[in-house]
């Protein structure tokens, strides 16, 4: 007699089996990745899974392939700051379930003094997570830049103070736009006064290729020191009602210099956790959305298809 599927089968074999093979790991292809393919840990931005609870997403991620989940603990995120204590071990629980150990999540702390941001940062660390993304901070029309950086860098100082009694990683992550941190010189600014071992930044390649153009190496070579964290994307320029912008496309298919970039992290044994983001259109998984308008199977496949060739371009690298 045949057993009765799974919810795990049912969720995600069934859906992935569904794919077309292009969209699937080409065995051929993977047989052939060298060594250091193969180590390379990848974890999955949870904010593209939000259409799943605790335990869909943690199994789905695992089914997929990843290493781990970098969770996000903020507003409209899997877990609110106001349920942390609550929703966060259920989260972890799950994630334990399937092999994964808590250690990236995604936050909106800008202020150990903050007793929300506080409470969620001591929730996780008793948790075992290891490594945050704060949020971004912001320019205004009332202060000089120069004057922001210098409250910023000690709001900084403060949070790395705070990580060091948590035990806790905090980062900063470089993003294009008019926040603070589109350029690496600011956030090598207002990681000055922070402890570099409990302080540091998250480096997002699109976003320094994005701003950087042709100089993103330099800025690469100044934060060098304070990468914790990494995060893998890719976008081109397209023109859209004669207004030039950028677009995110799957990796591999962009303006990301991968296979420099990826050297350059080899050669200076930068060895930091490493999370993958999926911001081109997918029924609105890529947004974060908690009801998505295509089939789980499109963003499983997208998941598969980018995790193969980050993999692939680290061992081209």
């Amino acid at each position: 007699m045949t057993p009765p599927i799974s919810r795990r089968d049912f969720l995600v074999k069934s859906a992935l089996a569904g794919a077309a093979a292009p969209l699937l790991f080409d065995q051929t292809i993977t047989a052939s990745l060298s060594q250091p393919a193969d180590n390379l840990k990848i974890n999955i931005f949870s904010k593209h899974l939000q259409f799943l609870n605790f335990q869909d997403m943690s199994e789905a991620a695992k089914e997929i392939g990843f290493d781990g989940i970098d969770l996000t603990v903020r507003p409209k995120g899997h877990v609110l700051p106001d349920k942390v204590e609550t929703d966060l071990p259920l989260a972890v629980e799950a994630m334990k379930k399937v092999g994964f150990s808590p250690s990236m999540f995604c936050t909106a702390v800008e202020d150990a003094t903050n007793p929300v941001d506080k409470k969620l940062l001591e929730t996780a660390s008793k948790l075992g997570f290891k490594y945050y993304r704060m949020n971004w901070y912001k320019y205004n029309d009332q202060q000089t830049i120069p004057q922001l950086l210098d409250q910023y860098r000690e709001k900084m100082a403060g949070l790395g103070k705070l990580n060091e009694k948590l035990n806790l990683i905090g980062c900063y992550q470089n993003h294009a736009g008019r926040l603070v941190g589109a350029s690496m010189f600011e956030v090598w600014q207002i990681l000055q006064k922070a402890n570099p071992k409990t302080m540091g930044a998250q480096y997002d390649i699109r976003h320094a290729t994005l701003e950087g153009g042709l100089s993103w190496q330099t800025g690469f070579n100044l934060i060098k020191p304070s990468i914790r964290t990494i995060v893998l994307k890719d976008f081109m320029w397209e023109k859209t009602n004669g207004k030039w912008g950028p677009k995110s496309v799957p990796l591999g298919e962009g303006m990301v210099d991968f296979k420099t970039y990826f050297k350059l992290l080899k050669d200076n044994k930068v060895d930091v956790p490493i999370c993958l983001h999926l911001e081109y259109p997918l029924g609105g998984a890529d947004q974060g959305a908690f009801n998505i308008t295509v089939d789980k199977k499109v963003v499983f496949d997208a998941m598969k298809r980018d995790l193969q060739k980050a993999k692939e371009l680290w061992a081209e690298a």
